[in-house]
């Protein structure tokens, strides 16, 4: 259940890190890049078996992208598991990295994309992509038309129509605030690492209460959602335990 009464901090870190992101380039190459970025920003659920991150595949992808220019769309649809795995120091046989490729593959035959002047049409768009369309939360088609809006590539005015962008992080986030409260079968399934799978009754109750609990509270702290997002994104990163596992292209 959600306690929208706990006190949580309503404040923290927003915006895009221009040390650990390509911002500094041209605009159509920088969007390029958010583009490409978002169009793997998936996989947490098989990170640990990796033992990598989502810093740790961001770094790889910037630096790709100051040496040699982010991948243009005929690349993309050229670019296989070897090449990504080259890129993102992975291994080419694991399924995380077929996916990556094949979402970027997706990309390619995408682009080019008008990224137009609203952020709610642009995240329409992306839904075009079988990666993207994540019914009912369409968690990466709203943080990539946000990520556009923050790299500054474009200014959407109806930036604070998006939700927040709901995957196993902000729920995490959430519970170790005091906000949602899970019952003892969820908290043991969770706490012991079992994987709910991507579209189940619990993996989809614990994103939609989370986008139902942050609107509550974007609406106390009287900023859109996704600034609220990133804050409580940010601060997950260095709360103890652990988030659901789930194995899905949608976040």
């Amino acid at each position: 259940h959600i306690d929208e009464s706990a006190e949580i901090e309503l404040g923290g870190i927003a915006g895009l890190d221009a040390q650990l992101h390509f911002l500094e380039g041209a605009p159509e190459d920088v969007a390029r890049y958010v583009l490409i970025l978002d169009a793997i920003n998936f996989g947490s659920g098989w990170f640990e078996e990796l033992g990598t991150s989502t810093d740790a595949l961001t770094a790889r992808l910037t630096a790709q992208a100051r040496a040699e220019g982010p991948w243009t769309a005929a690349q993309l649809r050229a670019l296989d598991a070897r090449a990504v795995a080259d890129t993102l120091a992975l291994p080419a046989e694991h399924r995380l990295t077929q996916l990556y490729a094949e979402a970027l593959n997706q990309l390619g035959a995408f682009l080019p994309v008008e990224l137009g002047d609203s952020a709610e049409a642009m995240a329409e768009r992306l839904t075009a992509m079988p990666f993207f369309a994540d019914h009912g939360f369409y968690k990466r088609a709203q943080i990539t038309a946000n990520d556009l809006h923050l790299a500054g590539v474009v200014h959407y005015p109806d930036i604070a129509r998006l939700t927040v962008f709901a995957d196993n992080l902000l729920p995490h986030v959430l519970r170790m605030e005091g906000v949602l409260h899970y019952d003892d079968e969820l908290s043991s399934l969770i706490d012991a690492g079992v994987e709910l799978p991507a579209g189940s009754l619990y993996e989809r109750e614990l994103r939609a209460c989370a986008v139902h609990a942050c609107e509550r509270l974007a609406r106390r702290a009287g900023v859109p959602e996704a600034t609220l997002d990133n804050w409580l994104w940010n601060r997950g990163r260095d709360l103890p335990g652990r988030p659901h596992i789930t194995r899905t292209v949608f976040y």
